[in-house]
């Protein structure tokens, strides 16, 4: 999968070209430098996401995105900065998205997202103090656990795994919504 955003190498400033080399790569294509001294390839590979599912009180927080249409919620997520682990990455990115601190942190899962070529980190996240929401944020619903209905992407198979493992019965929604 070539990024048409990346045109030039980031090292040399030269225009980059679509490469296979099979013994290397897999026969993958790959944006490459065309400088064999600057060696520069671009190897695309998936960003990793840290997702939680925090628990608020006896329900889930979901927040909908300032980007999103009204009624389309999700569980708060974000990208892992470098020099933090995954736990630590879930708890700031709980703390700095709805104010709340990270009482107890445990993985759930981790998931594709090939669609965004992401890599997703899940926790249930155990969450205390008062919701304040970042300007990144619109809205947050608490919901009931047993009310959930995970979406068939991403972080949905994260809240379905959860909700599987807790003996809550689930059906998948088509979208985010709650």
């Amino acid at each position: 999968m070539t990024t048409p955003d990346y045109r030039f190498c980031p090292r040399c400033a030269q225009l980059l070209i679509e490469r296979t080399d099979p013994a290397e790569d897999g026969g993958r294509i790959r944006q490459a430098c065309p400088d064999a001294a600057c060696g520069f390839v671009h190897w695309n590979n998936p960003l990793p996401v840290v997702a939680a599912i925090v628990e608020y009180g006896d329900k889930i927080l979901l927040a909908r995105n300032a980007a999103w249409p009204e009624g389309m919620f999700a569980l708060i997520t974000g990208f892992l900065e470098h020099g933090e682990t995954p736990e630590q990455g879930i708890a700031r990115e709980v703390l700095e998205e709805t104010g709340l601190a990270a009482d107890h942190v445990a993985l759930v899962g981790v998931y594709e997202f090939i669609r965004k070529n992401e890599l997703i980190i899940a926790y249930h996240v155990r969450a205390s103090g008062t919701v304040t929401l970042s300007p990144e944020l619109l809205e947050y619903r608490l919901v009931d656990p047993p009310k959930l209905r995970p979406w068939r992407a991403g972080t949905g198979y994260a809240l379905a795994d959860w909700m599987r493992a807790r003996g809550l019965d689930f059906e998948f929604v088509d979208r985010a919504g709650q």
